[in-house]
């Protein structure tokens, strides 16, 4: 199931969508030119064959893990989806950060590659987001704001009502 949303009227089911009367169309989802309708998948045995084929030198190999595992790359891309970033861009990236999990997995380290690919891939993603924002805000005033508003709401509770800038400022003190 892919949860692009063409439109408010539009749901996505399986490959195709349905509009709010029933008729449906075949509407494959592509992504970056990638056609996510028919992305394969690698059995465990087949990964662990290409990774070691991989780490011999065959370049084939990798791409064939990068293909077989497109479609992880995409699950991923749907968690951060009405976040208003492009979803193409967040594929690209990733994409970089599948491959450079592919790049760096040690097959004897006792874990798939897909438990070591996506903390890589999220935090890809979570860079590109955090650095493509047009202002910069500091990690101290990110907190700031954050317990501002807490005490906002604390004093909204216990006063029943919104407080004023000045009873924020002096709860924070």
């Amino acid at each position: 199931f892919f949860v692009f949303r063409y439109s408010k009227y539009q749901r996505i089911v399986r490959n195709g969508w349905y509009d709010n009367m029933g008729h449906g169309y075949y509407s494959k989802v592509e992504i970056s030119g990638v056609d996510t309708a028919h992305l394969k998948t690698l059995s465990a045995k087949e990964k662990e064959e290409y990774l070691k084929r991989m780490k011999e030198g065959d370049p084939t190999a990798r791409q064939k893990l990068i293909d077989g595992n497109l479609r992880l790359v995409l699950s991923i891309v749907q968690r951060f989806a009405g976040r208003g970033e492009n979803p193409d861009d967040l594929f690209q990236i990733g994409c970089l950060g599948l491959m450079k999990a592919i790049d760096h997995f040690d097959i004897h380290a006792g874990v798939q590659l897909s438990t070591y690919a996506v903390p890589m891939i999220i935090g890809e993603i979570r860079r590109y987001i955090r650095d493509n924002n047009a202002i910069r805000v500091s990690r101290g005033v990110r907190d700031l704001a954050y317990r501002a508003l807490q005490k906002k709401e604390e004093l909204c509770r216990e006063q029943g009502k919104e407080p004023m800038i000045e009873q924020i400022a002096q709860a924070l003190d």
